[in-house]
């Protein structure tokens, strides 16, 4: 078996590449004259195709050393066994992309979106006209992510099993269900990663940085821990740590409502301080002004629309919290955690309580 050279890659020039991108852009949008952009084995080395609209491409087994696709759509676009090391895929779309084999080694993928992508071992082999076997080899073992920036991206049920992926930067990353069983994250950043659900079977986390991390419903069997970090990581067991009150959640959260709902004359307001609120099937809609939580933990909780104003949640937990629509004005978010939470239509500001006093 010997190995596919990639000397042997015709170069393609910025022009070329221009234009064959602006074709596959024309069959996208149905206009005559298009055709899809196939860069399979190609060299696009340290070329731009950023921004552009190049989704269900071939760029297997291409040659993409420090190319510039951030901001590009690359949904369902084949990478398999394609080089691209230290390119720019920042901002870009990579939704069910097939990554198998890529070498990502010091990629900037910062905040991509990389929804059930493929990042699998793989390995590309094909026949010469004497029947023997080749492989192509950019020099790097098979899905090579080492020191790959990936702060922020979406890797939500990607499939990562085994690659390599040394240093690599995971911060504040969504992995939700991501499969990552005999991944290699020797000395990963994964501090406030979201790994709800994910399957770490068998990964190497020797000396990796998990502080702050979620692993909810993590499964971790067989996984190499010796060094790591998991200061504040979020866990199932984490509710049992908590603060706990002497009365019901519900029923403390009812008087507060009817607190509110009377201008103080019934009920009294809850003291939440510190008290793990994930049980709570929904708060959406709820009155909850000047709620006092400083430090609860709130993740993932429904507050859509809910009345929040004046309410102290300092160095609450507010990850992936639902907060759409809902008052927040005069609310005191210091020291919060707020990664990825939905504020989408939320009222935010000062909170105007009479004699033109705003709050805070």
């Amino acid at each position: 078996m010997t190995t596919l050279v990639r000397a042997s890659f015709s170069k393609l020039s910025q022009k070329d590449a221009t234009t064959a991108a602006a074709r596959h852009e024309m069959l996208y949008s149905g206009r005559m004259g298009g055709a899809r952009a196939v860069f399979a084995f190609t060299d696009l080395s340290g070329l731009d195709l950023s921004n552009r609209n190049l989704a269900d491409a071939d760029f297997t087994g291409a040659v993409l050393e420090e190319t510039n696709l951030s901001g590009s759509r690359l949904d369902s676009s084949s990478f398999f066994g394609a080089d691209l090391r230290r390119a720019n895929l920042s901002h870009a779309s990579l939704r069910r992309a097939d990554l198998r084999g890529a070498c990502l080694r010091g990629a900037n993928m910062i905040s991509a979106d990389l929804f059930e992508a493929d990042l699998r071992e793989g390995t590309i082999a094909e026949k010469d006209r004497y029947g023997n076997l080749r492989v192509l080899n950019h020099d790097l073992g098979p899905s090579e992510m080492a020191a790959t920036l990936l702060h922020s991206a979406n890797l939500e049920r990607a499939r990562l099993s085994g690659a390599v992926a040394i240093q690599a930067d995971f911060t504040d990353a969504v992995m939700k269900g991501c499969r990552l069983v005999r991944a290699n994250l020797r000395q990963a950043v994964l501090s406030g990663a979201n790994l709800e659900a994910a399957d770490l079977s068998g990964c190497n986390l020797t000396g990796a940085n998990l502080s702050g991390a979620i692993l909810v419903g993590c499964r971790m069997d067989l996984a190499v821990t010796q060094g790591a970090d998991f200061t504040g990581a979020l866990t199932d067991q984490d509710a049992s740590k908590a603060a706990t009150t002497s009365i019901p959640i519900e029923q403390l959260l009812e008087s507060h409502s009817a607190w509110v709902a009377s201008d103080g004359k019934e009920g009294k307001p809850a003291d939440l301080s510190g008290v793990d609120l994930r049980g709570i099937a929904s708060l959406a809609q709820r009155p909850l002004t000047a709620l006092i939580a400083p430090g609860a933990q709130l993740y993932g909780v429904n507050l859509e629309g809910a009345s929040l104003q004046g309410s102290n949640l300092a160095g609450a937990d507010l990850r992936s919290v639902n907060l759409r629509g809902a008052d927040l004005r005069g609310v005191n978010f210091a020291g919060a955690k707020l990664a990825h939470a939905d504020l989408r239509d939320a009222r935010i500001g000062p909170l105007l309580i009479g004699d033109s006093r705003l709050l805070p």
